[in-house]
């Protein structure tokens, strides 16, 4: 809110939120439209949001603001420029194509299907599937969208009773007969269910693609509307997978598609923050429509399948990370509050403290032989654990029993841990599992071209 010296000064100027306005400072003039005052920040500036749909903030001191003249817009251009973020009538007329490809979309939220009322400063999700067409209208002439909003939360409040939810919905489409299935989601957490997806959704032969954006629609910057034509484009194409579409570089030019059990968050701002780990991703996907595929190891499309979801899944998993001096004692707590399974994320090629007081060794092999298995993984990220270069290694893997996750990503050995306790509690069958490579997400070979592709 405004301090009560702006709000005054607005009152005596009749002007409101809303109003297009005209700031003069420092001899410079700066027309846009007076946007609410957020909740954080100093109180004494004036917010006004430019043509350009950037926010500047001004010190009301040594300024001049006076309501600008505004006419009423001629043309649908002319309307977008003075009221943006706001859907005009004519565009909801447009209706997508019948005879393209029908794709389903699905909304879990996120960035990427919100859009900004400049009027009162909020982002809410699009409800109706025309809407999208306002911002990237470029998506009729690649599909036909059926769109639906099974669940509607922020990524980092998602849970595994989620994604369950999700396979479901998904399933449901591909067996009604659509092409492909786009899910929007919040990035925070987009790996961990492009993971879940991969090992939920059995025969799975056509495309899932899960899409993001870093920065918001109203931003000039925006990834969100190249990154749903891409994700149009890969959900129309040969690869039979669970994939995230987004940003393969900081500029507008292609996306990765890559393999939801290798994709991973890399940066917290980036446009190309995803990033393939320890294998090429499955294709660059350009907006013109060209897939130039990187990996020859994928499943490829088969419309007549179809798909089953088993998602049987157990959440009491940890992830615990090994740092010096951890305490194993964590490890008791976690089992006192009936934890059925850890992954440690573990450092060099797959290290827990061996030797000396906060030794992990002996706490690991107790709970081991009562039934709770250990997964190792990397804190290196790239890579894989070899069990058979150092004493230690030794030691962890066949003397306490901890079980190697090969080149897995951290969040994709919990979820699969996750799965195989949802189906089993044997030791030697849940062994058996984590080291079956049942969505991609082992790799044979460590290639010098994966590492920061």
């Amino acid at each position: 809110m405004y301090s009560p010296k702006i709000r005054g000064m607005l009152r005596r100027k009749k002007i409101r939120i809303g109003d297009h306005v005209l700031i003069e400072k420092s001899r410079k003039r700066y027309f846009g439209m007076l946007m609410p005052k957020p909740e954080f920040g100093d109180p004494g500036t004036i917010v006004i949001k430019l043509d350009n749909g950037y926010n500047v903030g001004f010190d009301v001191k040594g300024l001049k603001i006076s309501k600008a003249k505004f006419e009423e817009p001629e043309s649908v251009e002319e309307e977008m420029r003075y009221e943006l973020g706001k859907t005009s009538k004519s565009l909801l007329k447009v209706d997508f194509d019948p005879r393209k490809p029908k794709v389903a979309l699905i909304s879990t939220g996120g960035t990427i299907i919100s859009r900004v009322d400049y009027r009162t400063g909020g982002v809410y999700a699009v409800e109706n599937p025309k809407e999208l067409l306002h911002n990237v209208p470029e998506l009729s002439k690649i599909v036909n969208l059926k769109m639906s909003n099974p669940l509607n939360k922020m990524s980092e409040d998602f849970d595994p009773s989620d994604w369950v939810s999700l396979a479901k919905h998904v399933a449901r489409e591909l067996n009604s007969g659509k092409k492909g299935v786009i899910i929007t989601h919040g990035t925070d957490t987009l790996h961990y269910t492009s993971a879940a997806l991969s090992f939920f959704l059995k025969g799975l032969r056509k495309p899932v693609v899960l899409v993001g954006a870093q920065r918001s629609s109203d931003r000039g910057s925006s990834d969100a509307g190249m990154n749903l034509v891409c994700a149009s484009h890969a959900a129309l194409s040969n690869i039979g997978e669970v994939g995230i579409c987004m940003h393969g570089s900081t500029n507008d030019d292609y996306c990765l598609f890559i393999r939801g059990t290798h994709a991973r968050k890399m940066d917290s701002e980036r446009r190309d923050a995803f990033r393939s780990i320890n294998e090429y991703p499955l294709a660059e996907v350009w907006p013109d429509g060209r897939i130039e595929m990187k990996n020859r190891n994928y499943k490829k499309r088969k419309d007549n399948t179809k798909v089953k979801v088993d998602s049987k899944f157990e959440p009491k998993i940890a992830i615990l990370k090994v740092y010096p001096g951890a305490d194993p004692d964590v490890i008791n707590y976690y089992v006192s509050k009936s934890y059925k399974g850890f992954v440690i994320e573990a450092t060099g090629l797959g290290h827990v403290p061996t030797n000396g007081k906060n030794e992990w060794i002996s706490t690991i092999k107790k709970h081991t032989a009562n039934g709770i298995p250990f997964v190792t993984t990397l804190q290196t990220i790239y890579g894989r654990i070899n069990t058979n270069v150092y004493t230690n290694l030794r030691i962890l893997y066949r003397d306490a029993g901890a079980i190697p996750g090969d080149n897995m990503l951290t969040e994709v050995a919990f979820v699969k841990l996750g799965w195989i306790l949802g189906h089993t509690k044997n030791m030697e069958e849940i062994k058996r599992m984590i080291s079956t490579n049942y969505a991609g997400e082992i790799t044979k070979r460590t290639l010098a071209g994966h590492f920061l592709y």
